[in-house]
């Protein structure tokens, strides 16, 4: 996990700029600027090679009785429209692919979900079908936060306050509290969720199953290169964000991913009020978990807020530890290119790296198997960075006057469908993309991310001495 040494003035804080509802990309009034085209047909998106399943043997039929006993006892307790997503993901191979770290299949996975007891407040056929149609389309995955019913408002509130040290709930004349989360941070756990479905399925379906358990949790074995070159680096890395682990040898650690404590009472709010175009239980727990991950373990599922040593904001997560998180979740050597010049006022002032390679570096990771999470800005008429927000590239197409259009997957824009940006709209608006390493180094050279992290904690901890002293 690598960050790269362009401009140490990057802005950070790309998706909690500003409590405004302007996650979704719009119109801008930038010359040579194409309008974003929406796509209402994905079968004429390109879909690029998929390395999950051709990590392993691609199978399309069950071959032993324990697969045809587990498929069976799924095909009777599920719905039929669910039994068409199943089938589907048989027919595609990915419910016999078998490319998550303990080797477990994606079917081996769904029957645990079906057969196991889930942790209170979650059902199993809701968990079940859940990962079932989020496999099957993995653009149903969305980081809308849902209401609280007013049957279990006063709990809730009495939980939140009780977790901030407060005897009375406080709630604004407004009638709302922190508890009512209209903008959801969680874009970046959202996009690394899309992108465990739609890349490794056998592993998504492990963590739905680990995460709905009774233990809540799920253990996953990552090599120490994918987080740095020197192992005691690596070590740091982990302390660091504070993720429960066990250090094998010097090579491989095995870590503890689990949601925060208030993370069930979402799932199951969720479980039996859920809104179209809100959550599933399985969502929460999946972003819950992976911002926890990026966040030293200070997620509070009830307020969308964390704390944190890493970040002076108490939403979102900053692009050292969206990195950190990518790089453990997917086991990989990602690394985090930015490509905007912001100064200290948050306004930006150029590029790193021109246009060209800019999509060079996209392309090549895609061709590689990879999807490529991005964070873009918006700008004011200065210039100055008013939000940000993460989204996903998944694939490429070209139009009738051969310019590239980026097809993309944005967790926040209520649409369960890719979208298309075209490159000169795009390009200019991405602040950092993260890379497999073997194509960043091409072209730039590369800092380690633990160096960074250092140098962001002692900046941090020095502003803070600063204000105290003032």
């Amino acid at each position: 996990m690598y960050s790269l040494n362009f401009n140490t003035n990057y802005y950070n804080n790309y998706n909690t700029i500003k409590s405004v509802k302007t996650d979704k990309l719009e119109e801008t009034k930038d010359v040579n600027v194409s309008k974003p085209s929406f796509t209402s047909n994905p079968i004429m998106t390109q879909i690029p090679y998929n390395a999950a399943l051709s990590a392993s043997r691609l199978r399309t039929e069950l071959s032993s009785k324990d697969e045809k006993n587990k498929y069976n006892e799924l095909s009777k307790i599920v719905d039929k429209e669910t039994r068409k997503q199943l089938n589907a993901l048989l027919k595609t191979g990915v419910l016999l692919n078998s490319d998550s770290n303990d080797n477990s299949t994606t079917l081996d996975n769904l029957y645990k979900i079906a057969t196991t007891q889930r942790a209170q407040g979650l059902n199993n056929i809701t968990i079940l079908k859940d990962t079932i149609s989020t496999l099957a389309d993995p653009h149903i995955i969305t980081q809308q936060f849902g209401n609280i019913p007013d049957a279990y408002r006063a709990q809730v509130e009495a939980l939140d306050n009780q977790n901030k040290g407060n005897s009375t709930a406080s709630v604004p004349s407004s009638g709302s509290s922190d508890i009512d989360v209209e903008h959801s941070g969680t874009c970046v756990a959202s996009s690394i969720e899309f992108n465990l479905a739609d890349k490794h399925p056998a592993e998504f379906a492990r963590f739905a199953e680990g995460l709905s358990s009774p233990s809540m949790s799920v253990k996953k074995t990552i090599k120490m290169n994918n987080l740095a070159d020197n192992t005691l680096d690596a070590i740091w890395l982990l302390n660091a964000f504070e993720i429960p682990y066990e250090a094998h040898d010097f090579d491989r650690a095995t870590l503890t991913f689990a949601p925060d404590k208030n993370a069930i009472v979402r799932a199951y709010i969720q479980t039996i009020d859920k809104d179209k175009l809100e959550r599933s239980p399985l969502d929460v727990l999946m972003q819950s978990t992976f911002m926890q991950v990026g966040s030293q373990q200070t997620y509070d599922s009830l307020t969308d807020k964390r704390a944190g040593k890493f970040n002076q904001n108490d939403k979102g997560l900053i692009e050292f530890e969206k990195t950190f998180t990518e790089s453990v979740v997917e086991d990989k050597n990602k690394i985090s290119v930015t490509y905007q010049t912001v100064d200290e006022n948050a306004k930006l002032t150029g590029y790193e790296t021109d246009f060209n390679t800019m999509k060079k570096q996209i392309i090549d990771s895609l061709n590689m198997g990879d999807n490529v999470i991005i964070g873009y800005t918006q700008v004011d008429g200065n210039n100055t960075i008013i939000n940000g927000h993460e989204i996903t590239i998944t694939g490429i197409k070209y139009d009738k006057n051969g310019k590239l259009i980026f097809i993309c997957n944005d967790t926040d824009d209520n649409l369960s469908k890719p979208v298309e940006y075209s490159e000169d709209y795009l390009l200019p608006k991405i602040h950092h993309a993260a890379l497999p390493q073997a194509v960043a180094e091409k072209d730039v050279n590369i800092v380690e991310n633990w160096v960074e992290g250092l140098k962001t904690y002692k900046e941090l901890k020095h502003n803070a001495q600063l204000q105290q002293a003032a």
